[in-house]
């Protein structure tokens, strides 16, 4: 296994090299643009990291790890649609630097584009990565409609919101990782454990994002500190804060939750300190560490060196150290 920034130069290497505009230009333009304004692409890194703890060449990875990420892509491109975002990584969103049509289309066609790499392998292989695939983009839709309608509903449990996040978020890379697993061609239990360590840090990763969202430190952040609080969106932190309030904190904080104030300091404040006194923020802590310990727990039951599973074990405790 090598470092990370080694999987991303090869990912980031693809990218630069491989022209994806041909006719009509106005269809594969916008794919080329949003593909090319980078980021972490962890997704990807995660399917050539898997392929190598399984004794594969990282490189014979590549075209599952582009259809991963070019598939994230795409639900990026439809999901900046439904929130009408104006910037993505900095910069405009295809439906804005073009329009709403083009944003649809240029969407759909990177679906059918994440699919076509896959062909790149034999039969076996490309029918267990294409059955993955499909099971997955079906599940990231589903968590996505679970995510627009909880906006509209006050009776969202905690056990809905993490199928929510688990669909929308964590089983993307599981299956980044499973996928490099079944290019390596190892055994079933090895793909469904890798699969599964995913999953649980895929879940962790989710909730900690919830967590950083209020009590991160906007320096460092990247994105505007008490974001969900000022969308009113119902994470995991605002339903454990439900579930452990008093009567009053949690008038107060439904009070909070139907305002659109135009200043939102005070609100962002009032409902952080309800967090904090109803020991949301504590039990939201102890919920990402139990995910993380469940995908650490699977490393132990895979079939592979210790010395692999000690880089898994530090590529997810870094993953998890994020403190910004």
């Amino acid at each position: 296994m090598h470092p990370i920034g080694h999987y991303q130069q090869i990912i980031s290497d693809y990218f630069a090299t491989t022209s994806l505009e041909k006719e009509p230009i106005n269809l594969y333009r916008p794919i080329q643009y949003i593909v090319s304004l980078g980021g972490k692409r962890m997704r990807p890194v995660l399917t050539l990291m898997a392929a190598e703890v399984f004794d594969a060449d990282c490189r014979e990875a590549l075209p599952a790890a582009i259809a991963v990420e070019i598939f994230h892509n795409f639900s990026l491109v439809h999901d900046d649609i439904m929130d009408d975002a104006p910037l993505r990584r900095g910069h405009q969103t295809v439906h804005e630097k073009w329009d709403l049509n083009t944003g649809i289309l240029s969407g759909d066609a990177m679906l059918i584009l994440a699919y076509r790499h896959f062909e790149e392998y034999e039969p076996q292989v490309f029918r267990s990565l294409a059955k993955l695939f499909s099971k997955t983009a079906l599940e990231v839709c589903e968590g996505q409609q679970w995510d627009v309608d909880f906006e509209q509903r006050d009776d969202v449990t905690l056990p809905e919101y993490l199928k929510m996040i688990e669909y929308k978020t964590a089983v993307l890379v599981a299956a980044a990782m499973k996928m490099g697993a079944i290019v390596a061609q190892t055994s079933q239990e090895n793909c469904d454990l890798i699969y599964d360590f995913g999953l649980n840090l895929g879940i962790a990763f989710q909730l900690q994002d919830d967590y950083l969202d209020a009590f991160g430190d906007p320096e460092t952040f990247g994105k505007q500190v008490g974001g969900d609080i000022i969308e009113n969106k119902k994470t995991y932190l605002y339903l454990k804060a439900l579930e452990q309030a008093n009567a009053y904190e949690k008038e107060n904080l439904l009070q909070w939750f139907a305002l659109h104030p135009e200043d939102h300091s005070d609100k962002i404040v009032a409902v952080k300190n309800i967090f904090r006194h109803t020991g949301a923020d504590t039990t939201t802590k102890q919920a990402i560490e139990e995910y993380t310990l469940k995908a650490f727990d699977t490393l132990e039951k895979m079939d592979i060196s210790i010395e692999k599973k000690q880089m898994l074990r530090a590529f997810g405790k870094n993953l998890m150290g994020r403190n910004a």
